[in-house]
């Protein structure tokens, strides 16, 4: 990702931002399009997301555009040499917006200025409640009246400076023709002021400075809180982002070593890397020997030995020696960048539950304005006291903010994919949580999924007692996955028999000569003299003649069986669809407990079994890991991938798992019920609030003080619920009892604590 400078956006002499910085911020995709991310701090709720989207696409270039309600963060996708004035089309919507980059952190204008707000809220609102204390003990009247015109002189400055937030994002909206969750916030707090300030000044009873001062406390509170935990749920994206270096050493033809940056660092370049540094880009070692880090790439937590033609991830750390590495990608194109936007996309995605919420608060303004307005003519028709009507109508308004509404899904996904991030899953898109959830039949690939892709020694049949170690002493010169299943399954003394005039024939196998004799190691048909019967398989030969025939079979993924069962317990069924033949299929079917198999099945064959399965009702989850499986992937409801994956692959898959355990796929289905669950009883839990509050608070039996302490205190409600996931769910990385996730699988998305 390019690296962005630290001022938010420079401008030109004509007050337009410079299309240079903007081309620097943005990502380039191929085929002319761009991608650039602004950070747009002044979007609160769904209108505000449809009128940035609405005006955004507007402008020409734009093909896409994605708003992130829970980082406030806009993505647009644009075609063309001249990217579009995405800052001056933002000014002319009111709302703020500067470029971003997600490896920028520290300093955080937005929250300081929200501190700052909430500072002189909180001043004004809790010495106000100290005066309030007193005047609704029944103080006399003299006393009253000087209580309330000091808490008229401490709310000016809550209102002006405080409420400011609320009032300029109001006025913006309203200045174009649109209204948002801060208009009537807006308009509760001024009339409450302004009713409370007439009834000082003819020294009535009653005053409510205290209402407008904590209202404006408590939403500053929440929104705080909702600003912190939304720039803590990117803690992981940025932890990712400071994986890579800012700054790799190239080694250029002539010798000499320059320092680069790494968004300047091209396929073909070689890097030095020095004990102790990351890599910065994707490669392939070229010279050297060391131990790498590979936790961040594939979980796993002991280092790997590398060497010449190793293959490098992107934020791996290279432990114990000096290495050349030959860069194979860009920055914005190594593993590390593609986790980064696996994490951006989950925060983003924008699921079905979440457009039913982004709904049912664009009614909002419409609905409580006419609540309002229709309140405030039933109690003056019913008492003709317009004094009483506008009191009860400002309750009403305070009383029915739909913040616990707006937080019901965005919440429980960015905390439910910040859970799966824990235990080693990525999530590329929000809407995958939801439908993983409803998934019904998990349908895996074999080679690579099931298994783990390399060949492992099961059997040695031979009259030779020192077959196996001849044969791992000729597969030393050989990079075939079999040699090295050989060479791993002979314990020692490999390297005490030397082999001379060793070829390899591509296709058939190995063959050198020891001792007068040529060996040959490999397909039956090529080692044996013409005479003797030829087996299948891999053999070992000497001057023709037999002497081992050796049987590989394909390594079960860790927590293949545990994961299937864990399945089965939860009445999951399990399908295998395989391009593989169909022996091994039905072999690896047996090992790991799945009844339904298919296979030497092409592409094009999955997708349609996939088709198939959706006709009868089923909500597959499909886990694949190679080329061939991309469109399978893509094809079902929802998918998953191991990050050994093929990059079609990965790039398919709706989620990625880090880690080798094939059990993070029942961990990921019950995490994710439990948050469908979650986002359920959000819904819940906001409807029943206003079917409750709205009729108590239109009787008139609310004041506005307990109107803002009731608003304040729904949206409490729905946070907390969604931070309960925080500590459900089960790790896939150990072995904790199975039972527990079994049994919440069983029970359904709508029963998961």
């Amino acid at each position: 990702m390019a690296q962005l400078p630290r001022d938010p956006v420079s401008r030109d002499v004509d007050g337009k931002p410079e299309f240079a910085e903007i081309r620097l911020a943005s990502q380039a995709l191929g085929e002319g399009l761009h991608r650039t991310q602004l950070s747009v701090p002044g979007i609160h709720c769904a209108n505000c997301i449809r009128t940035v989207e609405t005006g955004l696409r507007r402008l020409p270039g734009v093909e896409h555009v994605r708003i992130n309600l829970s980082t406030r963060r806009a993505s647009v996708t644009w075609r063309g040499g001249n990217p579009p004035d995405l800052l001056e089309a933002l000014d002319e919507l009111g709302f703020a917006g500067h470029l971003v980059d997600v490896e920028t952190g520290g300093w955080d204008p937005e929250l300081h200025r929200l501190m700052r707000a909430l500072a002189v809220a909180g001043f004004s609102a809790m010495n106000i409640m100290l005066l309030s204390v007193s005047v609704w003990s029944g103080a006399d009247a003299a006393t009253r009246g000087a209580f309330h015109w000091i808490s008229a002189a401490l709310a000016v400055p809550c209102l002006i400076y405080s409420g400011r937030i609320f009032y300029l994002s109001a006025w913006s909206a309203l200045r174009r023709g649109r209204t948002n969750m801060d208009v009537p916030i807006s308009i509760g707090v001024t009339l409450a002021f302004g009713l409370s300030l007439y009834d000082t000044i003819g020294n009535g009873p009653y005053a409510y400075f205290d209402a407008a001062t904590s209202l404006i406390f408590f939403l500053l509170i929440g929104r705080t809180l909702d600003h912190m935990m939304r720039d803590r749920a990117r803690t992981a994206v940025r932890s990712l982002a400071r994986l890579a270096p800012r700054v790799a050493t190239v080694l250029r033809e002539d010798g000499a070593r320059v320092h680069l940056p790494v968004e300047e660092i091209a396929p073909g370049m070689r890097i030095a890397l020095a004990a102790g540094e990351r890599v910065p880009v994707d490669g392939m070692i070229e010279a050297g020997v060391s131990d790498i880090d590979q936790a961040i790439a594939t979980g796993e937590s002991m280092p790997q030995p590398v060497g010449a033609g190793s293959k490098v991830t992107a934020g791996t750390l290279n432990l114990s020696g000096p290495l050349t590495v030959l860069a194979t990608a860009r920055a914005d194109a190594s593993f590390l960048a593609e986790m980064v936007r696996m994490m951006e996309a989950a925060e983003g995605g924008r699921a079905r539950y979440r457009r039913l919420a982004d709904r049912a608060a664009k009614l909002y303004s419409p609905v409580v304005h006419a609540a309002a307005f229709l309140t405030f003519l039933g109690w003056m028709v019913a008492t003709g006291d317009w004094h009483q009507s506008i009191t009860v109508a400002i309750a009403v308004l305070i009383i029915t903010c739909p913040c616990a509404l707006g937080l019901a899904v965005p919440i429980v996904q960015v905390v439910a994919a910040r859970r799966l991030f824990e235990i080693g899953i990525m999530v590329r898109d929000g809407s995958a949580i939801e439908r993983l959830a409803e998934a019904d039949t998990v349908v895996f690939d074999k080679t690579g999924t099931l298994t783990v892709g390399r060949p492992r020694l099961a059997a040695v049949e031979g009259c030779e007692p020192d077959a196996l170690r001849i044969a791992a002493a000729l597969a030393l010169h050989s990079r075939h996955p079999l040699s090295r299943s050989l060479v791993a399954a002979a314990a020692s003394g490999t390297r005490d028999i030397a082999f001379s005039g060793v070829n390899e024939q591509a296709g058939s196998g190995i063959e050198g000569l020891a001792g007068g004799s040529v060996y040959r190691l490999g397909r039956a048909g090529w080692a044996v003299a013409g005479g003797e019967a030829v087996p299948t398989g891999t053999v070992l030969s000497r001057d023709g003649r037999i002497l081992a025939r050796f049987v590989f079979e394909d390594m079960l993924r860790p927590g293949a069986r545990q994961a299937v069962a864990t399945l089965g317990a939860a009445g999951i069924a399990s399908r295998i669809l395989s391009g593989d033949g169909g022996d091994a299929v039905a072999a690896t079917a047996r090992r790991v407990g799945i009844d339904d198999f298919a296979a030497e099945m092409l592409p094009a064959g999955k997708v349609a079994a996939l088709e198939a399965l959706a006709r009868q009702g089923s909500k597959t989850l499909m886990v694949g890991d190679g080329l061939n499986d991309a469109p399978a992937l893509a094809a079902a409801h929802v998918s998953m991938a191991p990050a050994t994956a093929a990059d079609v692959g990965r790039n398919a898959a709706d989620f990625v798992f880090l880690h080798e355990r094939l059990d993070a796929v029942p961990a990921a289905i019950w995490i994710c019920r439990a948050a469908n669950r979650l986002v359920l009883q959000n819904f819940a839990l906001a409807i029943a609030y206003n079917a409750i509050a709205i009729p108590i608070a239109v009787a008139g039996y609310v004041t506005p003080l307990i109107a803002a302490l009731a608003m304040s205190f729904s949206s409490v409600m729905v946070v907390a619920n969604a931070l309960r996931l925080r500590t459900s769910g089960t790790t896939a990385t150990e072995e904790p009892d199975r039972s527990a996730p079994a049994q919440a699988l069983a029970r359904g998305p709508k029963s998961v604590e």
